[in-house]
């Protein structure tokens, strides 16, 4: 056999080797993941894939009432949170008081058990109270009334006198509030009681408000 021959020949077998590999590397790709399923509808007569892109964020730069709305609702969040533990513990005290005081005719006896109870209040708030912004005094106020019912003006003037209660409002006067302040959770006070409510859920506080529009 001439060299020439002997090339060729070699050449052929490795053509027919190189063709079989290929046909084993395509057999072999044939199975269930050569394809991938998509979703896809058909639209004038085209199909079309279906695909779900990730989520795309757009954050555009707060005005300046914005800032200040964000900074305000942030100050009363605060002050809910700060305040409306104190407002359930007096509404528990105020609520069993005034249930009291309802079977309570004799007006010494009322004062005897009024004075008793003030102690109780006076050991149980006046450190935290004291430690309270305006604001949140503001709010705290609110809050009373709505555990109690009633505004703070209307509860001093029944456990102290018409005076007293005159006195300690010319005196929230200069401090810009009011002690007959009402609460209203379905206008002006949406706010707090969607904040209360959060308050709630978060430790687990029962209701136990008697203001009327709750």
């Amino acid at each position: 056999m001439s060299f020439f021959k002997f090339t060729m020949l070699i050449k052929r077998i490795l053509l027919v080797v190189f063709i079989t590999s290929l046909c084993k590397v395509s057999t072999a790709q044939i199975g269930i993941y050569d394809t991938l399923q998509m979703r896809a509808f058909i639209y004038e007569g085209d199909t079309v894939i279906i695909s779900t892109l990730s989520n795309l964020y757009v954050y555009a730069q707060l005005t300046d009432a914005q800032k200040r709305a964000i900074a305000a609702y942030n100050r009363l969040r605060n002050a809910v949170y700060v305040t409306y533990p104190y407002a359930r513990k007096s509404g528990i005290l105020m609520n069993d008081i005034n249930d009291k005081l309802r079977s309570i005719n004799d007006n010494t006896l009322r004062k005897r058990y009024i004075n008793s109870r003030e102690k109780e209040l006076k050991k149980e708030f006046t450190t935290p109270l004291t430690n309270l912004s305006v604001y949140q005094g503001k709010i705290l106020m609110k809050l009373i009334n709505r555990e109690t019912g009633d505004n703070c003006y209307e509860i001093i003037k029944e456990y102290k006198s018409g005076l007293t209660a005159r006195i300690y409002q010319t005196v929230a006067f200069f401090f810009d509030t009011n002690l007959k302040q009402s609460y209203n959770p379905n206008d002006e006070d949406q706010a707090i009681e969607r904040i209360v409510k959060e308050v709630q859920r978060l430790y687990g506080y029962t209701e136990i408000s008697k203001h009327s529009s709750l």
